[in-house]
């Protein structure tokens, strides 16, 4: 009975060791070179010779090698990891789809070199900055997102500050303090107004984003802008959180005005679904009575009835060229900045002909 046990322990360790990932160890052994060349072959560094680095490659291929991301890290320097934090309530990123896409495209770009993305959720500016420096002090990440820009944003001297390589997305500025990918949408929003007066609609009302981010800012100017070239008041404008417990909060303020909007450009879909969900309550027709525009161009748009009117922007794109742009710089490139297609306009079922106004 005791031999029994010891044998089946031993053909179990036998066993582990013969299913044990092979090491670079392993690789220089079989390849009969030393375990500097074996590394300087892996990693394409100069040391070797072209014979030595094609035999130690063929070795590692045919031991099925995969190189250990602890080792790379120590032998580069490198931690392979670039940080995004998103200062939003885990419920935000729940619900709007945005966030999804643009992850998505991160991904497309880090996995393709190896690299993993370290996501970190907070709710306000202090715990971002301090998530941000742990990050960086920490040795966690080799780069950060610079996302979702806010009015004198204080992340901006503190990357500085870190001198840690950073890409910034859809900064407000031309000239910005790091190299950032932008996506333009004042022509959509412009189109937007246009149409919506070619449709009959004089009272248009904008539902902004919370004035802290830039991007809302920039979207309620550009509203402004078109506004006033159409000879509109720009004077209907309410908050809507970019959420949609915001934008039917939105829809319960301006539609009790006595001047209530015939039309209204919510900065996102999700607020633009929150406001025609709350007055399709009101029993207001959309879009005979009323039109309503979205921002973002999120696929759940594609899925309410009516179907959203939006402006269609490109965020799994965004996050490509941003992870493409940040990898240059963690690798000592100096990456220009990027210019994607301009946002559009894309007219769906939400907004319509004013053919009789809200009871």
């Amino acid at each position: 009975m005791k031999n029994t046990t010891s044998t089946g322990r031993a053909g179990r360790k036998a066993g582990s060791a013969s299913a044990a990932r092979a090491t670079i160890v392993d690789v220089a052994r079989a390849a009969g070179v030393a375990l500097s060349s074996a590394s300087a072959a892996l990693n394409d560094r100069p040391g070797v010779s072209e014979a030595t680095r094609t035999r130690v490659k063929e070795v590692a291929a045919e031991l099925d090698y995969v190189p250990s991301m602890r080792g790379k890290s120590l032998s580069s320097q490198r931690a392979f990891a670039v940080g995004l934090v998103v200062e939003r309530h885990p419920e935000v990123l729940e619900a709007d789809p945005f966030f999804g896409a643009f992850i998505g495209g991160i991904e497309e770009s880090l996995s393709a070199e190896g690299y993993v993305l370290a996501l970190l959720v907070t709710e306000d500016s202090r715990a971002t900055l301090r998530r941000l420096v742990e990050l960086v002090h920490g040795r966690r990440v080799d780069g950060v997102f610079l996302n979702e820009l806010k009015v004198d944003d204080p992340r901006i001297a503190l990357l500085r500050d870190l001198g840690v390589p950073a890409v910034a997305v859809n900064p407000a500025e031309p000239d910005f303090a790091f190299p950032a990918v932008h996506q333009d949408g004042t022509r959509a929003i412009r189109e937007v107004v246009h149409t919506l007066v070619q449709l009959g609609h004089r009272r248009i009302a904008h539902v902004s984003g919370p004035d802290t981010y830039a991007h809302s800012a920039e979207r309620l100017r550009a509203w402004q802008a078109a506004m006033a070239e159409e000879g509109l008041d720009a004077d209907l404008v309410e908050d809507g959180s970019f959420t949609y417990e915001g934008g039917r909060r939105a829809a319960e303020i301006l539609l009790t005005r006595e001047d209530a909007p015939t039309a209204v450009f919510c900065a996102n879909d999700q607020s633009a679904i929150g406001f025609m969900n709350r007055a399709i309550e009101f029993d207001v027709a959309v879009p005979d009575a009323l039109s309503i525009v979205g921002y973002d161009g999120n696929r759940i748009g594609e899925f309410v009835k009516p179907q959203l009117a939006t402006v269609q922007t490109s965020p799994r794109q965004l996050g490509r060229e941003a992870a493409r742009m940040l990898l240059d710089a963690v690798t000592g490139g100096d990456p220009a900045d990027v210019v994607l297609s301009e946002a559009r306009f894309v007219l769906r079922g939400s907004a319509g002909r004013l053919r009789r106004r809200p009871d």
